[in-house]
């Protein structure tokens, strides 16, 4: 029988290891590679001591809602991982049931630092350490691998074998051109596309998130807005869906960037938060500010695009920090905070969040150094 100061000796060592497994070694935006779909998604990444966690922003706010774990017990790492001709910024995790993760980072710098830091976890825990942890994957279903989702998406637009829209009532209102999500799965199911119920609700899940499809009245977008992981697309005859009004856009040209805006000396780069103009929607971009000339850029991290999705020049521009206070004018979305504005020569109006009141003034003063 333990004594009194034994117990109270075994429960400090208790709190400790609790503390030690809960403390955060790094955290930032990194783009991974999808399992189901090999497309490439923007996550917040945090490191603890046994395993790396990833979220989801969403709205410009992180979920609270974990996406994924990766264990880090023997755990092999490869970087840099070059077999991405178009992304030279990867590293390889490959966990000890065999699961490979693939995560780009801003620069060679923050890549080989989240290296050395992973490393540095990884040969903290000892043989014992993490066991519980080591075969656990990420709720990826095993049956659904390398979908392409663009032709999923073309089946479902075959006028004669795809999937049928019409109007539907909910709650007293009348939605036109859309289908419910019941009708979503026994589609996937009846064309072969999904073998099971439960797969079918992974790719419609993985098709909503790609912003192929959208949810339509109360139901469906209340489940997207509160649902975990693997319950945001819903099996259910009332659960209204549609075709994402963005989809129409697509094949759209943008404008060459020029070579001069490209040609300046690169002082920093970094994801940050970017706010759209039309849908005033929040995705993380990767930014790129220039010198000689002074132009910042913006990228998809989603895309193997090498070319800018935008960017602009820095001549006479004004940039300020906004209060994180409320909802500062021309700001949507339930927003995570450390906001900022830049204000071109031409009065474009910018809003960028950055991950950190840090990061934020860093990005201030370099943008100032430049106009």
């Amino acid at each position: 029988m333990l004594s009194k100061a034994g117990t109270g000796r075994a429960q400090s060592l208790d709190v400790m290891e609790a503390d030690k497994n809960n403390s955060v070694l790094r955290e930032g935006f990194l783009v991974k590679r999808g399992h189901i779909v090999p497309n490439w998604k923007a996550r917040w990444f945090v490191l603890k001591p046994d395993k790396l966690l990833y979220y989801k922003y969403e709205g410009g706010r992180r979920d609270s809602c974990q996406r994924g774990k990766i264990p880090l017990k023997d755990c092999v790492l490869t970087c840099p991982f070059l077999e991405y001709e178009n992304r030279p910024l990867v590293l390889k995790l490959q966990t000890a049931n065999g699961a490979a993760h693939f995560l780009e980072a801003c620069s060679r710098e923050e890549r080989d630092e989240w290296a050395a830091d992973i490393t540095a976890a990884g040969l903290e825990l000892s043989p014992s350490d993490g066991g519980k942890e080591t075969n656990q994957q990420e709720p990826d279903s095993p049956r659904l691998h390398n979908i392409d989702l663009s032709k999923v998406l073309d089946s479902m637009y075959d006028v004669h074998s795809g999937i049928k829209m019409s109007s539907h009532m909910e709650q007293g209102s009348t939605y036109s051109n859309c289908f419910s999500g019941s009708a979503v799965v026994d589609w996937l199911v009846f064309i072969q596309l999904a073998g099971t119920r439960v797969d079918a609700v992974t790719l419609a899940s993985a098709l909503q998130e790609e912003g192929c499809l959208r949810p339509v009245g109360i139901k469906s977008v209340e489940a997207l807005r509160t649902a975990g992981l693997t319950q945001q697309f819903m099996d259910d005859s009332t659960a209204l869906y549609g075709f994402s009004d963005s989809l129409k856009k697509r094949g759209s040209v943008k404008a060459e960037t020029s070579a001069v805006e490209l040609s300046g000396k690169v002082v920093k780069r970094g994801y940050l938060l970017k706010q759209g103009h039309r849908r005033k929607n929040w995705k993380v971009r990767l930014f790129v500010l220039r010198s000689e000339p002074a132009f910042l850029h913006y990228y998809d991290p989603t895309k193997d695009e090498l070319s800018p999705a935008g960017g602009f020049s820095l001549r006479s521009c004004l940039v300020s920090s906004l209060n994180d206070n409320g909802v500062p004018s021309g700001v949507s979305g339930n927003i995570q905070g450390n906001l900022f504005k830049i204000i071109t020569q031409g009065e474009t109006h910018y809003f960028i969040q950055a991950p950190t009141n840090q990061e934020k003034m860093d990005w201030i003063d370099a943008i100032r150094q430049q106009t």
